[in-house]
C-alpha cells in the first residue's frame, strides 16, 4: 500500500509538472496564443453577426447572431486545444528533450494526460475569452449547464489528442500545419457553425452527418440555446467514441515510440 501511494504521488507530480509547463508556455506568450482568437472571433461577430446576419434573418428559430455564438466559441476551443499540443509536443521532439521524459519513471499515460490537459487548459481559456466577447454583442444564456461544460470539455480533449497524434507523425514544422489547414479548418467551417443542416438538400445533410464537428457544435448549441439539429444522446455517444479511440491510439503510438525512437 505504501509503495502504491508513493507511485501515485510521483505520477501526480509528473502530471503537475507537465501541465504547469504547458500552461506557463502559452500564458507567457498570450499575445500569440490567446489574443489572435479573440480578435478573429470579434471580426466574425461584427461581419457575420451584425452586417450579414441582419440580412440573413432568423436561423433555427433564433436570431442569426445568437445562432452562431456556440459555434464560434467552440471554434476557438478546437483550434487552440489542437494547436497547443501539436506545437508543444513536436517542439519537445525537435529539441530532443522528450527522450529524457520517456526514460524517466513517468508512465506513458501520465505524459499523454499532461500534454492533453495543457491543450484543454488553453482551449478553455480561449473559449472563456470568446464567450466574454460574445456577451458584448448578444445576451448569452446557458440553457443546460452540465451539457455545456461536458461538451466543451470533451471537445477540447478530443482535439488535444488529435494534436498529439499529428505531432507524433510530424517530421518537420511544416507537417504540423498540414492537418489544421486541410482537415481541421474544412471540418470546422462545414460543421454547422454558420448554418443549420436543415437548409441543405437531403443528400448533403447525409454527407454532413459524417462530420464529427457537426455533433460537437450542435450539442454545444443545445447546452447554450436549447436547440440542436442532432439528437443529444447520439452526439454524446459519437464524441465519447472518438475521444476513447484517439486516446487509445495515442497511448499505442507513445508505447511503441512511433516518430520518437530511432
Amino acid at each position: 500500500m505504501r509503495r502504491r501511494g508513493i507511485g501515485s504521488y510521483r505520477h501526480w507530480i509528473g502530471f503537475q509538472t507537465i501541465l504547469g509547463k504547458e500552461i506557463l508556455r502559452f500564458s507567457r506568450i498570450w499575445i500569440q496564443t490567446i489574443l489572435p482568437s479573440v480578435i478573429t472571433t470579434t471580426l466574425y461577430f461584427v461581419i457575420f453577426g451584425r452586417l450579414i446576419g441582419e440580412r440573413i434573418g432568423p436561423m433555427g428559430g433564433l436570431d442569426y447572431l445568437d445562432f452562431i455564438v456556440p459555434g464560434l466559441i467552440l471554434m476557438g476551443v478546437i483550434t487552440n486545444s489542437y494547436s497547443n499540443v501539436v506545437s508543444s509536443f513536436y517542439s519537445s521532439k525537435f529539441s530532443r528533450y522528450i527522450e529524457e521524459l520517456l526514460v524517466s519513471p513517468t508512465p506513458n499515460w501520465v505524459i499523454l494526460a499532461g500534454y492533453v490537459a495543457g491543450g484543454v487548459a488553453r482551449g478553455l481559456v480561449v473559449g472563456l475569452a470568446v464567450m466574454l466577447v460574445a456577451m458584448v454583442f448578444t445576451d448569452v444564456q446557458v440553457h443546460h449547464l452540465p451539457v455545456t461544460l461536458l461538451i466543451i470539455g470533451l471537445t477540447a480533449v478530443l482535439f488535444a489528442l488529435g494534436g498529439f497524434i499529428n505531432a507524433i507523425y510530424a517530421n518537420s514544422f511544416d507537417d504540423i500545419s498540414i492537418v489544421p489547414t486541410f482537415v481541421l479548418t474544412p471540418l470546422t467551417y462545414l460543421g454547422g457553425v454558420f448554418y443549420s443542416i436543415e437548409l441543405l438538400p437531403d443528400f448533403w445533410q447525409g454527407v454532413s452527418l459524417l462530420n464529427p464537428v457537426l455533433y460537437m457544435v450542435n450539442a454545444f448549441r443545445y447546452g447554450l440555446l436549447g436547440v440542436s439539429d442532432i439528437p443529444i444522446g447520439i452526439a454524446f455517444g459519437i464524441i465519447t467514441l472518438f475521444v476513447l479511440a484517439l486516446g487509445a491510439f495515442s497511448l499505442h503510438l507513445l508505447r511503441r515510440g512511433v516518430g520518437i525512437k530511432t
